[in-house]
């Protein structure tokens, strides 16, 4: 995309524009932290540099120390764009690393996105319409999971499913309206100064506790199906489990730091693990019905598979029992073993192990 002779040119953080026939389009800082991500890097970004988006756009890359050739390919993409730029994030955690790209961006809309998103070609145009039409602060779309392998179709059907992740709009689906919070998102700079960007004490759950904050001061998010992010899943089990435990733990911090947000979709997984783990305990001292528990979910979960599961080819289709309990049963253990000290102000250092 190479800049109109018309383009308009004016400060940092200010109202970089260019016309797109007699609409003027503002320009928008994509940012993107990145840590291990070699695999899906170079498709992640040149979907959004092809942008079909008149306005100006720049892409600013925090790179964490990776243990594979991500910073090499970020580098090697920044040199074949100048409005790519790469920034170091030395601890390689995804708050920090998205203040640093948001500190080195230059205008007053960012996009966020992250290493493994495939971004459609109207995304950065459908969520700046959105924003103009809606005042909200910050707006989003549809987590698209989309899979390869049997195991990540199964995710992948999972995670758009009510069984699988409830009924919020960013997996599922649905009318476009205010929300609690979007996937990923595309804010207002000035929302993002207002709160004081990102709580770096969150190593997750951070994008539902920034937007809680922007909500508390008076902002709205607004979800839109217009924007649709395709997401690939945790490529095998042990991937999937470690990813909802933390998911679990981090998100009853939320709870902790902001009373009154749990609701039922929260705390469905950790009533059923502790529901069925008391089953078990009952059963096995003799009292039979106490099995009853965790074989009706075993048999729901099946059932649930069996309904949610039709066009997934078998070898897909015969995993996602397994993966539904998964995710419930790692993010409510997750949750119930959340120690109180979890999200406490403790300053990340580089070489500090990533949860």
């Amino acid at each position: 995309m190479n800049p109109s002779p018309h383009a308009q040119h004016t400060t940092r953080h200010g109202t970089r524009k260019r016309t797109g026939g007699e609409r003027t389009w503002p320009a928008v800082s994509v940012v993107m932290p990145v840590l291990n991500e070699q695999r899906h890097l170079t498709d992640s970004v040149r979907r959004i540099m092809s942008q079909d988006y008149p306005g100006e756009m720049e892409l600013v890359l925090a790179v964490g120390p990776s243990r594979d050739r991500t910073e090499e390919i970020a580098r090697g993409l920044a040199g074949e764009d100048p409005r790519v730029v790469v920034v170091a994030n030395p601890t390689g955690r995804t708050p920090q690393g998205l203040n640093i790209a948001i500190k080195a961006s230059q205008y007053s809309i960012i996009v966020r996105v992250d290493g493994h998103s495939l971004l459609p070609p109207d995304y950065v145009r459908a969520a700046v319409e959105t924003m103009e039409e809606t005042g909200a602060d910050n707006v989003g779309g549809i987590m698209a999971a989309e899979g390869v392998t049997p195991f990540e179709k199964a995710v992948a059907r999972a995670m758009t499913s009510r069984i699988g992740v409830g009924n919020a709009r960013f997996h599922t689906g649905g009318e476009a309206g205010e929300v609690e919070t979007v996937y990923l998102g595309t804010f207002r700079r000035s929302a993002l100064e207002r709160v004081g960007g990102y709580d770096e004490t969150f190593t997750r759950a951070q994008d539902w506790e920034m937007n809680h904050r922007i909500r508390q001061t008076g902002g709205r998010i607004f979800f839109t199906p217009r924007m649709r992010v395709t997401y690939r899943p945790r490529p095998n089990l042990r991937a999937l489990a470690k990813q909802y435990f933390h998911t679990g733990r981090w998100r009853r911090v939320v709870g902790r730091e902001h009373q009154g947000t749990l609701n039922l979709r929260y705390l469905a997984p950790p009533i059923a693990v502790v529901a069925m783990t008391a089953g078990v305990v009952a059963g096995a001292f003799g009292f039979w019905p106490g099995w009853i528990l965790p074989a009706g979910y075993a048999a729901a979960m099946v059932g649930g598979a069996a309904v949610e599961g039709r066009g997934l080819p078998p070898s897909a289709w015969i995993r996602l029992p397994l993966v539904f309990a998964t995710m419930h049963v790692t993010w409510g253990i997750g949750f119930l073993t959340s120690p109180p000290r979890l999200g406490q102000p403790n300053p990340a250092k580089p070489g500090d192990p990533i949860v």
